[in-house]
């Protein structure tokens, strides 16, 4: 069963917070205040914080940026994973995946559907990996990035977290680039 090994020593993670909103400043963005405010308590250290706007080359540029930039070793986005015509985050971020993390949607349904039922269907929140780097793309809402953090980027993000996490795959992420 999942749980914390005490045993092993915390290794905080570099994470950037993406806002995706054509109408949100800084002053007004609560779900990426709540993504800060989560992943700096857990003892990560923030790395870079932006708005974009709501447009699929834009967002995509971001994520690029962000994936070459070393000192980042996993971004989160929030906003733009409904249905409606200008939601494209989700399509911004497979734009750039090497890898889809494809259980990473089902289990934030799951999570979803315990709060908010069946309209948890409307969420295509996603994950995935590139340049060794992790891309998580979460609902804009407040409560959606909490329960995103609280029940399953808290624990993968932890080093200590049994019986497996994201942290301990990391030096290997970018092992096919490897010679042999």
């Amino acid at each position: 069963m999942s749980r914390i090994d005490e045993t092993r020593e915390f290794i905080p993670v570099r994470i950037a917070v993406l806002t995706v909103s054509d109408t949100r400043s800084m002053a007004e963005d609560r779900s990426g205040q709540t993504l800060v405010d989560r992943l700096t308590a857990a003892g990560h250290s923030l790395a870079a914080r932006e708005i974009v706007k709501d447009e699929r080359d834009g967002i995509a540029a971001v994520l690029r940026r962000w994936i070459a930039d070393p000192a980042i070793d996993v971004v989160i986005s929030t906003g733009g994973t409904g249905l409606t015509g200008r939601d494209v985050t989700v399509e911004a971020h497979r734009d750039v995946y090497e890898k889809e993390i494809d259980a990473f949607g089902t289990v934030f349904t799951l999570v979803s559907m315990k709060k908010i039922g069946t309209s948890a269907v409307q969420s295509r929140a996603t994950g995935g990996v590139a340049g060794g780097t992790y891309l998580f793309a979460l609902p804009g809402s407040t409560g959606a990035c909490k329960d995103a953090w609280d029940e399953i980027l808290s624990l993968q993000l932890d080093y200590r977290h049994r019986p497996c996490n994201f942290v301990e795959i990391m030096p290997r992420l970018e092992e096919h680039k490897r010679r042999k």
